[in-house]
């Protein structure tokens, strides 16, 4: 059973900066594509970021291309999510995710991933 377990969530004004870590307990961590999800109250969890298996590729919502960037260390088996210019509506529950293929398709589903954490709170104020 793969545990990942988030932190970097807090506190932060309109256009500052927050990093978000993601550490996995599995030692094949360096074969998992990579992921992060948020979840704002009363809304669907919606896709942030991936990252293949090897840090080769990495996809992001629309919504924070250009401002947020997704990178992985598979020494430290830990997963990384650099937030910048944050907005308000980057408010939300932050969730690391990992799937066993290295290389998703379906890659912004939630269903494609097979770990979940638990999450950290990101709340960003005008």
């Amino acid at each position: 059973q793969v545990q990942l377990v988030e932190s970097g969530g807090g506190l932060v004004q309109a256009g500052g900066s927050l990093r978000l870590s993601c550490a996995a307990s599995e030692r094949t961590f360096s074969t998992y594509a990579m992921a992060w999800f948020r979840q704002a109250p009363g809304k669907e969890r919606e896709f942030v970021a991936a990252i293949i298996w090897s840090g080769g590729a990495a996809y992001y919502a629309d919504s924070v291309k250009g401002r947020f960037t997704i990178s992985r260390d598979n020494a430290k088996k830990t997963v990384y999510l650099q937030m910048n210019s944050l907005k308000p509506e980057d408010t939300a529950v932050y969730y690391c995710a990992a799937t066993t293929r290295g290389a998703p398709y379906y890659y912004a589903r939630p269903n494609t991933y097979d770990y979940w954490g638990q999450g950290t709170q990101v709340t960003v104020s005008s």
